[in-house]
């Protein structure tokens, strides 16, 4: 199984949802990976929701604040990478042309942390793990596998995320086009950069990959629970692909497929 008890700095180790409905998407995704929601309290920001599968932590969730309602924000996942210091980063991140979300905070003794905005618009959060590591559990069904950026400018982004957490990246083209980008960190692949045409009214955003046994099983799941199907099922030679929406707005993928340990 995926177990993990700690992450190498630079590696994507935890993904958490922002919702408008949090009894609505604990019913949904509760049905659809099989997690379990345990409400914990989280001091001035109400209640942090911990999703296990099997006992293992996989992700969060919260309820979004009145603050992000009034602005329109629909819901979202919101991607997690493990960092040594999370002050040092949001200080290169400021450099690198990003745009630091205050500065880096503590989140109880669970760990610290600095909400990071890429150049081009996507969010991301720098996680420096005390208590809490982020997932003990990956790739395994119902757990995150991969995050992905979508992005109408993936050589800026990469560029960024190189300089802020060492990433290599390798741009994959087609007939003289890119077409992927992919990522790679402390000599593991960690994710990638799929390039997008820009939408209006939607900035690039990260969006996580969950294991599933079977992708038409997974979606037919989803839709019986309420959500969409829009994208999918893709085979892309090391396994199948899908894009998920919740009920709530909130966009997702799903994964059928080998995966690593």
């Amino acid at each position: 199984m995926g177990k993990r008890v700690r992450y190498e700095p630079g590696t994507f180790s935890w993904t958490d949802l922002t919702t408008t409905d949090a009894e609505g998407a604990k019913a949904f995704y509760g049905g659809l990976f099989g997690w379990e929601a345990e409400d914990m309290p989280a001091g001035e920001a109400g209640t942090y929701t911990m999703l296990r599968m099997n006992g293992d932590d996989v992700g969060g969730l919260s309820e979004m604040g009145a603050d992000q309602r009034a602005q329109g924000i629909p819901p979202y996942w919101l991607s997690y990478v493990s960092v040594e210091d999370a002050d040092a980063t949001a200080t290169r991140a400021r450099e690198l042309g990003g745009r630091v979300y205050g500065e880096a905070f503590d989140v109880l003794d669970a760990g610290r942390m600095a909400l990071v905005e890429d150049p081009t618009g996507a969010m991301i959060a720098a996680w420096e793990p005390r208590r809490h590591i982020g997932a003990s559990r990956v790739n395994d069904p119902g757990c995150m596998a991969w995050n992905e950026l979508q992005s109408s400018d993936p050589e800026t982004a990469a560029a960024f995320y190189s300089g802020l957490f060492g990433w290599e990246t390798q741009p994959m083209e087609e007939d003289g086009k890119l077409v992927y980008v992919t990522i790679s960190n402390a000599g593991s692949m960690n994710g990638g950069i799929m390039p997008t045409e820009q939408q209006d009214g939607v900035p690039p955003y990260w969006l996580p990959y969950f294991t599933v046994p079977s992708s038409e099983g997974a979606i037919s799941k989803a839709l019986e629970l309420g959500g969409e199907a829009l994208a999918g099922p893709l085979d892309i030679g090391a396994g199948r692909i899908s894009v998920l929406r919740d009920p709530q707005g909130a966009t997702f993928a799903i994964y059928e497929g080998e995966t690593d340990d």
